[in-house]
């Protein structure tokens, strides 16, 4: 194989389209007695003739740049399509009387849901027939159709009455995330004539499909307001029925899996304060579960014992890593009965996540060493005090890198959980655990079609050592027979470090164009994710963030000390929060790297941050800080945004992709970013998709186009050669 290495920052390359030259038009910005002067903050008027050009010109120099890899996306595209069963559909999940489900077809961009009749007991879903209806089949919302003249299109709520009456939909059309809710009479198929604008990605109908629950969102796009309708009803007469003033709390809420509640939420990074809201009582209102307490954060999940209510709470108040207690509805600070205990023992070193509970038993979700888990809990003791049971591991592979989640549990009454386990070498599967014997039944594996044999490939978990003798976690997946013995490989390092997410290791068919090509795939998991539990993520944000940056430095570092691969073999790749880091690396660690890729990329985080107008701009004040107010917070942003930091340096090959309606990450970020590296020479692209917002293309067929884009992009990059080399 070839070896591709960065330019120097100062060379120009050769180009039938010159890069654009952005005007600088510097406007000052004062904070703190400090001055910075910016010359691309006109790029923020998105809606004038001039952004709108600039950025089209840019998509023209970067496909005129890229022309010369037209061969090579079409191949990409043209394997993932093989490798992907077009024409399929999803296990059928219970609810009520009836098996719900979703078929995609061959040729067509977005699924279909279904339902079938359910006979009563019957818990074995209908076997998965992709190629023919099964008996009783009833279209519930063709999302092909409903998207039709369409240039973007992104389902949100989608959700059936217990009895199956009704079903409320939402959808998005231009992907600001604010969405048009509908309702549909399913015994006719036809919607009722109300529709509610402008609403939050969520909606649920009550048990009876009497009422639909929604959220609506204020100017700076933050979920505030919780509302109750009618249905038959307009919604000028919607009820109010919760409202959260403070600016750093998202509103949100979901309803029981008993179907009894509304569990509504008002959440800031830290601090959580829950209600809940009787479905069963007619003109019910929110009732508090515990007042709001700096510092604490809790979630509800409602259970019954003995034919009490009850509830589960999870929290951090007495543990980092969090507990779960069982608390009477009637009484919520009582002490409570603990659920999985032995996993909050300091010997187990569990973050427990969450849980959810049914009739006769409840599903525990934790990590431990760094990889998602299930567990099931069953009571013990009868209708007395008692005590909740050892958490039984739901262990669908041998391997400790995988990861398992619960999925697809709508039933109270279901006798089983529900699990998805994949990891980097395993598709993703569906298995069904039965509670009482944790009896597991594999209900679906993913098909990777095209010849291809998942043994293939390998996977392993490395450990770097951070400056500060912190040991960084780095997962790799590979083909064996691709990467030549003994010989740096091309390499690409993936990281995101942010809100205590967890990057966990999951199959994907895109990637194995990759990984044929003879590429290793890498994820460093940073500080700053939730991989090792609350303290991983506390150690990477506010006063810490340095810590991400420098974590996913040290990682490259290991690879390349380990002689997995060389600094011009080696590209780095990370989107949204992930794309400061790589903006952050890029000023930092330049000579680590012979590529960056950064997707709708977090650039500029300190004139966002500055903003509290923009959308989520307060309540990311608990992950970054306030340099509004706050001179510290104000310096330590602004020592690491990338924008700002762009020196006069030689600095890889970088791509940053963006979308026009994103408003997470707006489009200007990476705009004024791209200029700024033009100035000092830097080899960069900008891609603009200009009908989509922060996940880009909303079909299945447009999305892999744009990861054969970006696949092409760094494959030559960092020069990996044919498939099979």
């Amino acid at each position: 194989m070839s070896s591709a290495s960065p330019s120097p920052a100062s060379a120009r390359v050769s180009d039938p389209v010159q890069p654009p030259v952005a005007p600088s038009r510097p406007r000052p910005r004062t904070h703190h007695g400090h001055t910075f002067w910016d010359p691309y903050e006109w790029m923020r008027d998105t809606d004038s003739a001039e952004v709108r050009a600039h950025l089209e010109a840019e998509n023209a120099h970067t496909q005129a740049r890229t022309a010369h890899l037209a061969d090579l996306r079409e191949e990409v595209f043209s394997e993932i399509v093989s490798r992907v069963r077009l024409t399929d559909m999803s296990v059928p999940v219970r609810l009520g009387a009836w098996w719900l489900f979703t078929r995609s077809e061959e040729g067509k961009d977005y699924r279909v849901h279904c339902r079938v009749p359910a006979r009563p007991g019957d818990w074995t879903p209908p076997e998965v027939d992709p190629g023919r209806a099964l008996p009783g089949e009833q279209v519930l919302l063709d999302c092909n159709a409903e998207a039709a003249g369409t240039d973007f299109f992104s389902l949100g709520a989608l959700s059936c009455s217990h009895d199956g009456s009704r079903m409320v939909w939402a959808v998005d059309t231009t992907g600001d995330e604010l969405f048009t809710l509908r309702i549909r009479d399913l015994t006719t198929g036809a919607d009722l004539p109300e529709t509610i604008a402008r609403t939050f990605a969520g909606a649920e109908l009550d048990p009876a499909g009497e009422h639909v629950y929604y959220t609506t969102a204020d100017e700076a796009w933050r979920p505030h307001r919780l509302w109750r309708h009618r249905v038959g009803t307009s919604p000028a007469e919607d009820e109010l029925l919760l409202e959260e003033p403070d600016e750093s709390f998202w509103l949100g809420f979901d309803l029981s899996r008993s179907g009894a509640f509304a569990l509504v939420s008002s959440q800031s990074k830290n601090t959580s304060e829950w209600w809940t809201l009787d479905l069963r009582t007619p003109g019910a209102r929110p009732v508090p579960v515990l007042p709001r307490e700096e510092g604490v954060e809790y979630s509800v999940e409602h259970c019954v014992r003995g034919g009490e209510d009850r509830l589960l709470l999870t929290h951090n108040r007495e543990r980092r890593n969090f507990s779960i207690v069982d608390v009477p509805l009637t009484d919520p600070q009582a002490a409570g009965i603990p659920v999985a205990g032995a996993l909050t023992e300091e010997a187990a070193g569990a973050r427990i996540e969450g849980v959810d509970a049914f009739a006769d038993f409840l599903a525990v979700s934790f990590r431990q060493g760094g990889f998602a888990r299930v567990g099931i809990v069953s009571w013990s003791g009868g209708a007395g005090r008692g005590a909740w049971g050892p958490v039984r591991e739901i262990r669908p592979a041998d391997s400790a890198l995988g990861t398992t989640v619960p999925v697809q549990n709508l039933a109270w009454d279901q006798p089983h959980v529900r699990v998805s386990h994949e990891s980097f070498v395993e598709p993703h599967s569906i298995l069904d655990a039965d509670a009482a014997t944790g009896a597991l039944r594999l209900r679906r594996r993913q098909e990777v079609l095209g010849g291809v044999d998942t043994a293939d490939y390998a996977q392993r978990l490395d450990w770097a050592e951070a400056a500060d003798g912190t040991r960084i976690p780095v997962s790799l997946v590979w083909k064996p027979s691709a990467v030549g013995a003994g010989e740096p490989a091309p390499t690409v390092l993936y990281g995101y470090g942010s809100y205590e997410t967890s990057m966990d290791p999951y199959f994907s068919v895109a990637r194995l164009s990759l990984l044929d090509r003879g590429v290793v795939w890498a994820v460093a998991h940073v500080r700053g994710g939730g991989e090792l539990g609350r303290s991983w993520y506390e150690q990477g944000r506010l006063e810490h963030k340095q810590n991400t940056f420098s974590d996913f430095a040290d990682a490259a570092r290991h690879l390349i000390a380990a002689g997995l691969t060389t600094p011009d073999r080696l590209a780095a790749m990370g989107g949204s929060a992930g794309g400061l880091l790589m903006g952050a690396v890029a000023n930092q660690a330049p000579e680590l790297f012979a590529a960056i890729l950064a997707d709708v990329p977090f650039v500029d985080p300190l004139t966002s941050i500055l903003m509290p107008e923009l959308p989520l701009t307060v309540v990311e004040w608990d992950e970054w800080g306030d340099p509004l107010h706050d001179p510290e917070a104000y310096a330590r942003i602004r020592a690491y945004s990338p924008y700002e930091n762009v020196t006069e340096q030689r600095y890889p090959r970088i791509l940053a992709v963006t979308s026009l309606h994103d408003t997470r990450v707006l489009c200007v970020e990476p705009a004024k970013w791209t200029a700024r590296l033009r100035e000092v020479g830097a080899d960069v692209l900008l891609r603009t998709e200009m009908s989509a917002g922060h996940g880009g293309a909303s079909g299945r067929y447009g999305a892999w186009r744009d990861t054969a884009f970006e696949f092409a992009w760094l494959l030559e990059a960092i020069g990996a050669g044919a498939a099979g080399d």
